[in-house]
């Protein structure tokens, strides 16, 4: 069987990943030099513990194992299974997460309610003040900026994948074939368009009424910490963000202990992550109305520092970077991901939302099941 995969970025490789791994040639079509949408933009986080339940919750802790796996076969991703830590402070914010470890799926997420000093056993970098913390140890971390690379890397190595960069894929020219802004025609059994947060052109032609938006987030990354941050933190504010902590006692803390301003505005929370050369990646913010700002506002940086700070005991080093990233996500957010055929032998795979890092094996391995790869 040949595949056409149509995008760079990780859902799409991952999909490349797959068909090359049970034996099939693969194409991959980028339409810049190197993807440089969200896929780059990203913590790299392999996010296990604010998924909700059911299939989110299982297509998640399928992937963990597939990045685990991949990871040991391609160490340039630099797998680590670092779990997480979410630092809680007074009565409200510890009560979800007890309510959390409380959850029937609680030990697959290997959730577990932890003492301040506990929590700087795993972590201590973790000098500031705090109570408690949630840790997840099936959260996982690789490395956003370079994993395509190294992916790209080991499937050349088996001689039967082609990546085409600078390639935009104008249009579908009959079953299981479309033609690039080259005029080339790539023809295969199978094509995958796995475009990310790209939905006009081809895409708005092929499903004008796609139930996928796009979101805008802000995020920034330091100079080396000088030491370990052994695990990714979170913080209270991702309580109210992510569905798995769903619960009375989040209906309480959004009713009793608002938000701080900025991030009420900017609908922020905290996540942080080290890579591996020492830095922190640091966010983040949501922005759903288009159109989008171009430029990056300061006051979420400032709210970010000195919550990070507050959890460090300790100034944050020098910002090294600060960028903005676009992902797609479906407008169902329970929805893992959107896959449509969309003409003969063509599918289209997005809309996965923030997740897209930690599902892109699994959501790529369902793809190829269904598929009959």
């Amino acid at each position: 069987m040949r595949v056409i995969v149509v995008g760079g970025g990780v859902v799409g490789t991952m999909h490349a990943w797959q068909a090359v791994e049970r034996g099939h040639e693969v194409v991959q079509i980028e339409r810049e030099v190197e993807a440089r949408g969200a896929s780059l933009r990203n913590f790299g986080q392999i996010w296990v513990s604010g998924r909700a339940g059911g299939e989110e919750l299982d297509t998640a802790l399928r992937a963990r194992e597939l990045w685990e796996r991949i990871g040991e076969q391609v160490p340039g991703l630099g797998f680590r299974a670092i779990g997480s830590l979410t630092p809680v402070r007074g009565a409200r914010e510890y009560a979800v997460a007890e309510a959390a470890t409380a959850r029937p799926d609680a030990a697959a997420r290997g959730y577990r309610l932890v003492t301040a000093d506990e929590a700087r056993a795993v972590n201590p970098a973790l000098r500031g003040d705090f109570e408690a913390a949630l840790w997840c140890e099936r959260d996982a971390a690789v490395e956003p900026r370079t994993a395509q690379l190294h992916l790209r890397e080991a499937l050349r190595a088996t001689g039967r994948y082609t990546f085409l960069p600078g390639r935009e894929v104008r249009e579908v020219v009959g079953a299981a074939a479309v033609r690039d802004d080259h005029g080339d025609v790539h023809r295969g059994d199978a094509v995958v368009l796995a475009t990310g947060a790209w939905l006009s052109g081809l895409v708005r032609e092929l499903v004008p009424d796609l139930p996928v938006r796009r979101v805008r987030l802000q995020m920034m990354q330091t100079e080396p910490l000088g030491e370990a941050l052994t695990t990714s933190v979170a913080d209270a504010d991702s309580f109210r963000y992510y569905p798995a902590y769903k619960s009375a006692a989040l209906d309480a803390l959004n009713a009793e202990q608002a938000q701080a301003p900025i991030a009420a505005a900017h609908k922020m929370q905290l996540l942080m992550v080290q890579r591996l050369d020492g830095g922190l990646t640091i966010g983040d913010t949501h922005e759903y109305e288009h159109p989008f700002a171009f430029d990056t506002l300061e006051d979420p940086y400032d709210h970010l520092t000195e919550v990070v700070e507050s959890f460090l005991g300790r100034p944050l080093p020098k910002i090294k970077h600060r960028w903005a990233g676009v992902y797609a996500q479906c407008t169902d957010t329970s929805r893992v991901v959107h896959r449509q055929q969309v003409r003969d032998g063509v599918w289209l795979v997005t809309g996965p939302g923030g997740r897209g890092m930690t599902c892109s094996p699994a959501i790529a391995e369902t793809t190829a099941n269904e598929l009959g790869w």
